[in-house]
């Protein structure tokens, strides 16, 4: 019996980590192998949230498919709608109002800085301060009221269209939006005041998670954790899309790859998107926000109350839907969390044959075994919160 137990110490330990754990991130289930304190082999499992959305999309006409995106990263929906409406703007060859692509854009910050301040505050939450993510949702509502007067909607917004934008902007929206851009830099610089100095923050983080620039390729990395490698790869510059390439801002850059630099980045990432909405609301012009192709796109809602042949079309083009013809699609964008991207196989029916959602999380939590090996336990917690998961993109 003693020999036993004396064997027992050097055996490595094999414990859960989730998916009921505060840090877990939703429902990420970890197999973890200790050696003491030390990791040997972290091995996720998912599929407590699958809800084979691809699948289900195939069973729906093009625009009946979009709210469905809206349920994949469901901290930053419009960047999701955003791709697809992208991919099939590409394969209708539909051309977006040039009001329309201000107003994409706008929207597209706000959702970049409604993830980041959730991605920096549940990080900092997960790792031990809690004031940071309580002050941050007190801002998170003032976004979330942007999404809903232009939608309705507080989360699930559905406003990005292929062809436009659903709805025009409210009247006073750009003024209020103005005035959260002048208020907003504040709060950021209180949760800095609190965080990017602090010692034991420092502690936590510095040198935790290092990613190198080959095996960020290796696994497929993109955003913030790409970025932080020291290369620049941001879909906005490379490929821009939307008006894009008539703003100026500029793109954040890592030095260390560790765990603090993203986590400096990700606010950096915010003091930008709020330099390009500044930008979206002084150059913003006046025009339609929907495609004028009636045989293509969804007709404006005023339109249709006004004529029989309005009522018609938008009667057939959501229940009938529109015919693609038979090709494959890809549309790329750079979402908040990184490289999102969409293909599209269409038949030339009203029915996407195959859709394939290309979800940056998923990349990055299959690199979590390599990046937390010979880490303490305590640092996984770290580096689960820098990596920035949300499970309805990854379990899809």
């Amino acid at each position: 019996m003693e020999l036993e137990n004396k064997v027992s110490i050097y055996r490595p330990l094999t414990i859960n980590f989730g998916p009921q754990h505060p840090a877990a991130h939703g429902v990420l289930r970890l197999i973890l192998k200790l050696h003491g304190e030390i990791i040997i082999y972290a091995d996720p499992h998912i599929g407590l949230l699958h809800r084979g959305t691809e699948k289900l999309i195939e069973y729906k006409t093009y625009a009946q498919g979009l709210p469905y995106l809206d349920r994949l990263d469901y901290v930053s929906v419009i960047a999701s709608e955003h791709a697809y409406s992208q991919l099939i703007e590409k394969a209708l060859d539909l051309e977006v109002p040039l009001r329309a692509q201000w107003i994409r854009v706008l929207f597209l910050e706000i959702t970049r800085i409604l993830n980041h301040i959730i991605a920096v505050t549940t990080h900092a939450m997960d790792v031990g301060a809690l004031t940071p993510f309580l002050w941050a949702f007190e801002e998170r509502e003032k976004l979330i009221e942007f999404y809903e007067r232009v939608s309705g909607a507080r989360m699930h917004a559905n406003y990005i269209r292929p062809g436009g934008v659903a709805a025009d902007l409210t009247i006073g929206l750009l003024k209020d939006i103005n005035e959260f851009c002048r208020e907003f830099p504040d709060r950021i610089n209180e949760i800095e005041e609190l965080l990017t100095g602090n010692r034991i923050w420092k502690q936590r983080l510095v040198n935790v998670g290092h990613v190198t620039y080959e095996e960020a390729l290796d696994h497929g990395f993109t955003g913030v954790l790409l970025r932080g490698t020291g290369k620049m790869w941001d879909i906005r510059k490379v490929q821009p899309y939307e008006t894009y390439n008539e703003c100026f801002y500029e793109i954040p850059i890592g030095r260390n790859s560790d765990c603090y630099d993203r986590y400096v980045m990700r606010v950096e990432e915010i003091r930008a998107s709020l330099l390009l909405i500044s930008q979206c609301i002084h150059n913003i012009t006046d025009g339609p926000t929907m495609a004028d192709d009636i045989k293509k796109g969804q007709i404006d809602r005023s339109e249709m109350k006004q004529s029989i042949e309005g009522t018609i079309h938008h009667f057939k083009f959501f229940t009938r839907g529109i015919k693609v013809e038979p090709n494959i699609t890809r549309a790329s964008v750079e979402a908040p969390k990184g490289e999102f991207i969409v293909t599209l196989v269409s038949d030339g029916t009203n029915r996407p044959y195959r859709v394939k959602f290309r979800a940056p999380g998923f990349f990055h939590l299959q690199g979590i075994e390599y990046i937390s090996r010979g880490h303490i336990l305590a640092d996984l917690v770290a580096i689960i919160g820098t990596q920035d998961i949300v499970f309805g993109e990854i379990d899809r």
